[in-house]
Formats: structure tokens, sequence, C-alpha cells
């Protein structure tokens, strides 16, 4: 538990747990209707990302779930690979037995 605690709160993944509780901060706006979902819908066009019909606010909220879930999981999977040296970890990651 430690160690999660330690992903979600260390370098780089601060920034995106700061982003995420900036984004369950806004549903929860949204959710006792104190604003809307479509407030940013003006000023954002997601049609270059593929994303020309999704509402700009569950675009950038999806997007920032994904990316904080795979920032700590991939500094999970390199804390459980790390090993006393970082280049012999790094072999180890890409799959030479050191």
């Amino acid at each position: 538990m430690r160690t999660l605690v330690m992903a979600t709160v260390g370098l780089p993944t601060i920034v995106l747990t700061a982003a995420v509780v900036m984004l369950v901060c806004f549903w929860l706006l949204v959710a006792v209707r104190l604003t809307a979902a479509d407030t940013f819908d003006e000023d954002a066009d997601l049609g270059p990302w593929g994303m020309g019909g999704v509402p700009v606010a569950v675009a950038l909220s999806l997007l920032t779930s994904v990316a904080w879930l795979l920032s700590v999981g991939g500094t999970l999977a390199l804390t459980a690979l790390a090993l006393p040296d970082l280049a012999a970890g790094l072999l180890r990651l890409a799959g030479w037995r050191a």
C-alpha cells in the first residue's frame, strides 16, 4: 500500500494526481448542478483528435484518467523491477537476463 501511495504522490505522477483531483471536484460540481458538463464545449475543437462528437469535459477526463493510470502503473512496474544498478534494471525491463 505504501508503494502505491508513493507512486501517486511522487514525480512525475503528482502532476496528474492534481489534475485527477480537479476532475473529481469538477464532476462533483456537475453532480450537484452548480455547473454544467458542457461548460467548455465552445472553447476547444477535438475534431483533429478524432473526438469531434464527444463533450470536451468527458474527453479531457478520459485522457487525464488514462494518463494517470499509465503513470502509476509504469511507476509501480519500474519499482517492482528495480535493481540496485539502473542499467541492470533497464536491461531486465527489456527482457535481458542479468
